[in-house]
């Protein structure tokens, strides 16, 4: 055995046990809080919209379980089962150019493990949000959304494919600097044009027609210079009765959207402070962060692709037989997920420190006050569980937990109050 094959297993189970064994404390430490509301949600949620959200963070925790192993059988199958091994050597009978023999095999992988995903897609829409009255979809909606990305997967993923790996063929040893140039345009590229040409696929959007909810908003854009495309509602309601709200596009073509669920939901006072949450995110800089983090990881990810991708012992220890440039491609995408696995709680930890940040920016140009109470409305609406595990919380979640977000909305309240 290759020593990257044991690294591999060994990542691959690691990863693996740890997740479930996250998951399953997840389980234990909502289970054991369902039947009491935590003090400082007593007066604002009830106990049965609490069991609500617990049973509801079961259920999808349940899914999530079934959903790791499936996955990691299907990537050892795919890898050191030889399951690319046995595509690539299949669709050389049709005597395709190596360039479209690369794309058919990556474009054929990926439909396979996405209609391998698609039972528990349906389970997780038509089962579990259904149970809990979340879902709005229906069967021709949901089969319609798929066709959709499949389409645009076909009209700007395949063509990003073919550049990547006609400069892997053709470009030298340094191919992997241009193809991460192609890259980063790309994705400035889909940033841009999301909110007008992409999103509309999927979802309509409306101009905001509440004039005084817009009147008001528009002084909160002014008090923190931002200037937008517009302030657009979208039809949530139409898939889900989730409710959230964020930002999109760049450039001129920033925009604020709002589900109309949320709408629907939340007092005017308390949009503007959940606005001024998100325009946090954008004053301080940390969309600009993460965008600037996401090139650097991919331009370090590219470098090592560049490696890897002259190493026969590579593709040998990962289950091919021949090198080929799509078998590179394919092979690090899939094998380097076990190792970033492990990166995960530096990104949610960073992720956290940026939220409590905007909750600051939102306490200094809103009511810190109107944030909670929107923000527990949501938690109750969203059925969010109020008493997640606290490891699996610090490894996994963006946002900080409900009671410690609260507890420092509170303590933000306080001190402008005792400014004031």
């Amino acid at each position: 055995m290759q020593i990257l094959t044991f690294v591999f297993i060994v990542a691959v189970i690691a990863s693996t046990i740890i997740c479930v064994w996250l998951t399953q404390r997840q389980i234990n430490a909502v289970r054991t809080h369902r039947d009491a509301v935590p003090e400082p949600f007593r007066d604002s949620i009830t106990l049965a919209d609490h069991q609500k959200a617990a049973d509801y963070s079961l259920a999808r925790a349940q899914l999530s379980q079934i959903d790791t192993w499936l996955g990691t059988i299907l990537l050892l199958i795919v890898t050191l089962g030889g399951g690319i091994n046995w595509l690539d050597q299949y669709s050389q009978r049709f005597g395709l150019p190596e360039l479209w023999r690369g794309i058919a095999v990556i474009a054929l992988l990926m439909l396979f493990m996405g209609a391998i995903d698609l039972p528990l897609a349906w389970i997780r829409t038509f089962r579990i949000e259904a149970k809990f009255g979340f879902n709005r979809m229906t069967a021709g909606t949901f089969i319609a959304d798929l066709l959709k990305g499949i389409l645009v997967f076909v009209v700007l993923g395949l063509p990003l494919l073919w550049v990547i790996l006609k400069l892997m063929q053709t470009a030298g040893t340094r191919w992997w600097i241009y193809a991460w140039l192609i890259w980063v345009a790309f994705s400035l590229f889909i940033t841009w044009a999301w909110p007008i040409f992409i999103a509309p696929l999927f979802n309509k959007f409306t101009i905001l027609k509440d004039e005084t909810l817009a009147q008001r908003i528009g002084q909160l854009l002014s008090r923190c210079n931002f200037k937008s495309a517009g302030v657009f509602v979208m039809d949530g309601s139409a898939r889900s009765t989730h409710g959230n709200a964020y930002f999109t596009g760049f450039g001129r073509n920033k925009r604020i959207v709002f589900f109309d669920t949320l709408i629907a939901r939340l007092t005017p006072s308390e949009i503007e402070a959940v606005l001024a949450h998100e325009l946090g995110h954008y004053s301080l800089h940390h969309i600009r962060k993460r965008l600037l983090f996401s090139m650097l990881m991919g331009l370090i990810a590219f470098a090592v692709l560049g490696l890897l991708a002259q190493w026969t012992g590579f593709y040998t220890a990962l289950g091919v037989d021949a090198p080929s440039t799509h078998a590179a491609l394919l092979l690090f995408m899939l094998a380097s997920g076990p190792f970033l696995f492990f990166i995960t709680p530096l990104s949610s930890a960073w992720s956290r420190k940026h939220e409590f940040e905007a909750d600051t920016f939102a306490s200094q140009h809103a009511n810190a006050k109107e944030l909670i109470s929107g923000l527990v409305k949501l938690y109750r609406d969203n059925a969010s569980t109020l008493t997640p595990d606290e490891l699996h919380s610090r490894f996994y979640d963006s946002h900080p937990p409900a009671l410690e977000r609260i507890r420092f909305l509170l303590q933000l309240s306080s001190k402008t109050i005792a400014t004031a």
